[in-house]
């Protein structure tokens, strides 16, 4: 089963949102940065129902300083713990190393880093640094596009702050939904991967950059705990509108295909997110 899952995600590109091919994944970042001296700006919302339904809103600045560095900015903000706070925030930037173009194809490798914070104290099996946790990540992506088609694959590893902490916490949302007291040790690292995938579904033929774009993707994304083995796979699909080459919407949802990891914060979740793109806004007027 989990063979046909891999073979259909492979089968499924990043739209254009510039001149320039952009592999926009919608719960992963491509080995491809924004355009140059350009800054985004992105509203994301996370719905989770593990077991009782709970949101995170993550306001974002994006900024693209030249072709080979950006970096992100991230607030986060859930009701996860009773009642809607500012949970932390996130600092995570990617440079570009490899770079191999062709007329209708190209190839990108990139290195990524990311440092977050976090006040949540009910810690889960899992590492999310989007949120839950306060610690750092970093890791490798390579980006393969070829005309519509395009595939990324990365790994990468995470690492909490609090290393050594022992303490066994209770999710106080799941006490809430009066789900059973089920206990988490927070682990201290993590291993990261994922292989993602998308296709460009319309326009059949580009005659401007202002054409709507709709793209489909599937993305499959796992963690293992390698101090006990402990791993999960889960299968995400998501559709995205790009409208004037500027405006960016993304719908997705990801679920467990396999794994034998309890208590995560992340499992059967949904997506919906606007982005909004400013291009050459850090060029100097003269």
């Amino acid at each position: 089963m989990m063979r046909k899952f891999i073979v259909v995600a492979l089968l499924l590109v990043g739209a254009k949102l510039s001149a320039a091919a952009q592999e926009l994944y919608v719960f992963s970042e491509p080995a491809s940065n924004m355009p140059s001296k350009s800054i985004a700006l992105r509203l994301t919302n996370e719905g989770m129902n593990n077991p009782g339904f709970s949101s995170r809103t993550i306001p974002e600045v994006m900024v693209g300083l030249n072709k080979n560095i950006m970096f992100h900015v991230q607030g986060f903000l859930s009701d996860m713990d009773g009642k809607y706070r500012l949970e932390g925030g996130s600092l995570y930037a990617k440079y570009r190393f490899l770079s191999l173009d062709n007329a209708q194809s190209h190839f990108r490798a990139a290195a990524y880093a990311r440092i977050s914070t976090s006040k949540r104290k009910f810690p889960s099996n899992d590492i999310n640094l989007e949120g839950d946790n306060s610690g750092w990540q970093g890791g490798i992506v390579a980006t393969q596009l070829i005309h519509k088609l395009a595939l990324s694959a990365t790994v990468g590893y995470s690492s909490t702050f609090n290393k050594n902490d022992t303490r066994l916490d209770i999710d106080p949302m799941m006490m809430l939904h009066g789900a059973p007291k089920v206990m988490a040790m927070q682990p201290d690292e993590m291993i990261n991967y994922s292989l993602s995938s998308g296709y460009l579904l319309l326009p059949f033929v580009y005659k401007n950059y202002n054409q709507p774009n709709l793209n489909l993707y599937v993305e499959l994304l796992g963690k293992t705990n390698p101090a006990n083995g402990n791993s999960y796979f889960d299968i995400a699909p998501a559709v995205q509108l790009i409208l004037n080459s500027k405006t960016r919407i993304d719908l997705g949802y990801r679920f467990q295909a396999t794994g034998n990891m309890p208590n995560r914060y992340l499992k059967n979740m949904y997506l919906a997110r606007v982005e909004f793109n400013f291009f050459n806004a850090l060029n100097k007027k003269s």
